[in-house]
């Protein structure tokens, strides 16, 4: 941290470093790479300053079963660069473009179910995701006329509501 922002070059560095480190103790066929994005300005809200990159002959492992292994990779990264939960989604690390690609997915089906939304008047509850999930939802949402967001549940089980815009405001 420098000035309460991410030092993205010092960021870059050690997750480089981590990520290597680990992907030779997980004896996983992977190459690390890591960039920090432009260091000129800030990026936009939600948007990555620090992209990694895990590519290789093993990627298919980290990518079985929801990409549980890559997530796995990603957390162990945000407690050994001791990230306070704010910065999370300033650190993006892939495989070949899931995550990606996921996030994408989201914020489409985001907006088909909102359309949905403000044509029914009706809510519409998506399935249970990530904080990280939930929130490119709640970004994707919050310029779009008629509707509001809010996160309801518990834990994995944590889910977006997508409601009928009134007077209350989004809740992450």
């Amino acid at each position: 941290m420098r000035d309460g922002k991410l030092d993205r070059q010092a960021t870059a560095e050690a997750l480089r470093t981590f990520l290597e480190d680990l992907v030779r103790a997980s004896g996983l066929e992977l190459k690390v790479t890591v960039r920090a994005v432009s260091a000129d300005g800030t990026a936009p809200e939600g948007q990555a300053e620090v992209l990694a990159d895990l590519d290789g002959r093993d990627k298919e492992i980290l990518l079985e079963r929801g990409a549980d292994v890559l997530k796995a990779f990603e957390h162990l990264a945000f407690k050994a660069l001791r990230l306070e939960p704010a910065y999370h989604e300033k650190i993006h690390i892939d495989s070949g473009g899931y995550r990606a690609l996921r996030f994408e997915e989201l914020k489409m089906t985001a907006r088909v179910a909102a359309e949905r939304v403000q044509q029914t008047k009706q809510p519409f509850r998506l399935n249970p995701m990530s904080s990280r999930e939930r929130r490119i939802v709640h970004l994707a949402l919050k310029d779009m006329p008629g509707v509001r967001t809010e996160s309801d549940g518990m834990g994995e089980d944590r889910q977006v509501v997508i409601h009928p815009a009134d007077a209350k405001s989004s809740h992450y």
